[in-house]
């Protein structure tokens, strides 16, 4: 028997949930009565009712975010149903704001919003000790950071082997963008650094190589961020991946000389640019030095080894097709390694809500919440960029076709329009936009390249061929055996480095 069950459904089995190791780590005398169950969002509600209930606790809390949101709510019903005496508490972002509003909330005994970590532990004990709190809605106080407990024991040994390990040296934002709940936040906190780095210190003695940090502003404060880099840098170890999402236009010049230092394959900078255009950033309160970023994407480019992903996102207010093509095109001209195109959200609680009226926003009411249409993208135009965005992962960012991709939009005056016509063209053939076997995929590039962009089928065949093996096979695709092709042996190194994380970037840079 469990008093205190922790559970969430993360979105995939590699993704580690943080959150819950926290509330694990803070029980204090009740850690000894808490059991923490993860899942993901692929398995059936029934059967993780089965398995919580299995263990006959008095409290189940569940960790509730944007990819779970469907799943979770079937299961919190279930849950209530076969047990209803049993004691539910939720917490995290999606039930965090706009509280009463979400369909999981209506099966809860409680509802912890903001940042849980201690409030939970309270919470629980005054259950298990007849005092149950009065109110179903709490709200948690912003925990005193240098008092937390930190969670990385918590990662098993197993965990260690196979997922990312998400860490943090800091929480909170200091911007105040409208799509983002950060930006609700008031201040950054950085947690105490000796104390973090000294986890760092036990999980590497352990053999952690994945480090995934959640600071949603790593280089803000470049000590920090300096201290941290310098850190690894004298730890360096065969497999380590380390991944920062920074803010593009602040990169002084230590910060650069660091990274320079760091070989291929180890550090991912995820840059957030959103928008080029100055008047849909003032617009959403994006404030940004464009030109600085830019030179700063540069410098990466060429004097690092770093993996940069880079994101834009479509159906701000104000913003066009022909204004996002526009961005597109100067984002891709910086040579990033991967563009994430993302649809706008509407995330409860954020800002966005506000331009609502003034640019006749309409959502999705189902998570993700993604925009349906605006004044200025109708639901048609919408649709083409989600299926622009499918296809540029599969075949720009995946790493797959390094040298194929950019010969669907060389010589065009828009790489953005350029490639918007291969993914309508591969839509058309697929009758989707997923779920697409990458030796099906690399013959409808072939296909596209040579009948209808009108290529010579004979250069265009090496290079694909030298794409489909970098990825480490040695087989010969039927569309190109009729070329008289001389396969090569590939490079394992290359191809699969050592890590889940790094396996994409590693075909990238082959």
């Amino acid at each position: 028997m469990t008093d205190i069950l922790l559970g969430t459904l993360n979105a995939k089995f590699i993704h580690a949930s943080l959150g819950l190791r926290y509330l694990m780590a803070n029980l204090g005398p009740l850690s000894d009565r808490a059991r923490m169950l993860e899942f993901d969002i692929a398995q059936r509600p029934m059967e993780m009712a089965e398995a919580l209930l299995a263990e006959s606790p008095k409290i189940i809390g569940l960790g509730v975010y944007i990819w779970n949101t469907p799943v979770i709510t079937e299961l919190v019903a279930l849950l209530k149903r076969i047990r209803p005496d049993v004691i539910l508490i939720l917490g995290g972002p999606e039930v965090s704001h706009e509280t009463e509003s979400h369909p999981a909330v209506r099966w809860a005994d409680y509802v912890i919003t903001g940042e849980a970590d201690l409030a939970f532990a309270e919470v629980c004990q005054q259950c298990l000790y007849g005092h149950p709190p009065v109110e179903k809605i709490i709200h948690a106080p912003l925990p005193d950071l240098a008092s937390l407990t930190l969670p990385y024991t918590l990662y098993s040994d197993s965990d260690i082997r196979s997922r990312l390990l998400y860490v943090e040296a800091s929480r909170g934002c200091p911007f105040s963008c409208d799509f983002c709940l950060s930006s609700l936040d008031d201040a950054v906190r950085p947690f105490p650094l000796e104390r973090v780095l000294a986890e760092f210190d036990r999980l590497l003695e352990r053999g952690a190589t994945q480090f995934k940090f959640v600071d949603r502003t790593f280089n803000l404060n470049p000590a920090i961020s300096q201290a941290i880099l310098e850190y690894f840098l004298e730890r360096m170890r065969p497999g380590l991946f380390l991944h920062f999402e920074i803010v593009p236009d602040r990169l002084p010049e230590p910060l650069r000389q660091l990274i320079a230092r760091f070989p291929g394959g180890t550090i991912q900078l995820e840059a957030g640019i959103q928008t080029f255009n100055p008047e849909v950033a003032a617009r959403i309160h994006r404030l940004q030095d464009l030109p600085q970023a830019e030179a700063n994407l540069r410098y990466l480019r060429a004097h690092t080894h770093a993996h940069i992903h880079a994101d834009l996102i479509a159906g701000l207010p104000g913003e066009t097709l022909e204004s996002f093509a526009v961005g597109f095109d100067r984002l891709l001209a910086l040579q990033p390694q991967e563009i994430q195109v993302g649809i706008l959200k509407r995330l409860h609680g954020a800002p966005i809500a506000n331009h609502d009226a003034e640019w006749e926003m309409v959502y999705n009411p189902h998570p993700p919440y993604e925009i349906l249409r605006n004044n200025r993208l109708d639901f048609a135009t919408l649709q083409r960029i989600r299926r622009f965005a499918r296809a540029w992962d599969l075949v720009a960012n995946s790493g797959q076709f390094v040298e194929t991709a950019p010969m669907l939009w060389q010589g065009a005056p828009s790489a953005f329009h350029a490639f918007m016509e291969f993914a309508e063209w591969l839509y058309n053939q697929a009758g989707r936009g997923h779920s697409i076997a990458l030796l099906r995929l690399a013959q409808w590039v072939f296909e596209y390249l040579t009948r209808v962009k009108g290529l010579d089928p004979q250069s265009v065949a090496p290079a694909q061929l030298r794409d489909y093996q970098r990825g480490g096979r040695s087989d010969m695709p039927v569309f190109l055996r009729t070329f008289n092709l001389e396969t090569t042996v590939p490079n394992p190194k290359s191809a699969e480095k050592t890590g889940v994380a790094s396996r994409r970037q590693a075909r990238h840079q082959a």
